[in-house]
């Protein structure tokens, strides 16, 4: 049977389609009244912002202590360019004052059905998605941060010299695999999980060796955090986050041989969502031809910080061009008018990052 690129593609921020975002809250004893009065200034904050179609607010019909805010945006990147801002983190910082724990979710919309989605001046279908996306339950996400300058030798021997968590969150939630890289002063850990990401990381958070290697880290970053307050640490990890944005593999069984790359893209101001949407392209041209090394691509952005990440069948060689989908000149010169210089970097190829770890989850019994 023939598999369609379709079926390769299992995450794309750049369909078009519109978002459903739900945020589930779960309050502090007596934290109602305050919770209602900081979202009554946020959905006037919000409504300015573009992109945003709308949001409702709703309390729980047996527990009042629950909340449930969902919003309805025009597309995934304008959600992502406003909860990827200091404008956000401004704004809902009162929200999470409130809250003993905070869920979000993030769906794209591929039907509607009802009287209120027929009305007059509703947006035509075609901003639905278009077909269900085929996957294997793993969400993908990274972090990303910057440490001191003449820091990096160390920070790179205490990220590699801790233990493995335990890879069994719960009954449902399973840690598959962490990978970290460095590009100069930045880092970044990427996370694959089958299951529920929030309970995953909360679980790593928890784990001692990790909360050890964390606490080791601290005094060489840029910005500063202490993660015995919760709300410093919560705001730490929510600038962050480096989502990913674009997944397309291969599907079957993967071969015995494969390496893990990580390529980093600075893009100038303003130019990370074209360049993540100009990979995305790349990507999924690669993954139609069957010579490509390439078994899968994951895409992460925020702002103007954009990661991919490559499994590659056997070693790169000097593959880093063509075999990664940025073949030909005039590809090269279209990636070199959106990413800011490097005189340390060749200027017509990615710019590989360091590998630091990449620790695989023990076989299922």
């Amino acid at each position: 049977m023939t598999t369609t690129l379709s079926e390769r593609v299992s995450q794309s921020a750049f369909d078009g389609s519109m978002l459903r975002v739900v945020l589930l809250m779960d309050l502090h004893e007596g934290a109602q009244q305050r919770f209602f009065e900081a979202y009554e200034q946020l959905r006037h904050d919000i409504a300015s912002v573009p992109g945003h179609l709308g949001d409702q607010l709703c309390q729980s019909f047996a527990n009042p202590s629950q909340w449930l805010i969902t919003s309805e945006w025009e597309s995934a990147p304008q959600y992502l360019a406003w909860v990827n801002s200091e404008e956000h983190a401004a704004q809902v910082r009162p929200l999470g004052a409130c809250a003993r724990s905070m869920r979000p979710l993030t769906f794209t919309v591929l039907r509607e059905t009802g009287r209120r989605y027929e009305a007059p001046g509703r947006a035509p279908a075609a901003r639905l998605q278009g077909a269900p996306r085929l996957g294997a339950g793993i969400v993908r996400h990274a972090l990303t941060f910057t440490v001191k300058p003449g820091s990096e030798e160390k920070v790179a021997q205490i990220l590699s010299s801790y233990d493995s968590p335990q890879a069994r969150v719960d009954d449902h939630t399973r840690l598959l695999r962490t990978s970290l890289f460095m590009y100069g002063n930045r880092v970044v850990r990427a996370v694959e999980v089958e299951g529920d990401l929030t309970a995953a990381l909360r679980h790593v958070s928890e784990q001692p060796e990790v909360r050890a290697v964390e606490h080791a880290i601290n005094p060489y970053l840029e910005q500063d955090r202490d993660l015995a307050d919760p709300e410093s640490a919560r705001m730490f990890f929510m600038r962050a986050a480096l989502p990913a944005v674009h997944h397309v593999a291969a599907q079957g069984q993967q071969p015995p041989e494969v390496t893990r790359h990580a390529l980093f893209y600075p893009a100038k101001p303003g130019c990370g969502p074209l360049v993540a949407r100009f990979l995305a392209r790349q990507d999924e041209t690669a993954a139609k031809l069957p010579t490509s090394p390439v078994l899968s691509s994951t895409i992460f952005q925020r702002d103007d910080v954009v990661v991919r990440l490559i499994d590659v069948h056997g070693p790169a060689d000097g593959r880093f061009a063509g075999g990664f989908g940025i073949e030909g000149p005039r590809r090269a010169a279209v990636l070199r008018r959106l990413l800011t210089g490097d005189p340390a970097a060749a200027s017509d190829a990615p710019r590989p990052m360091t590998p630091i770890t990449d620790r695989h989850a023990p076989a299922r019994d």
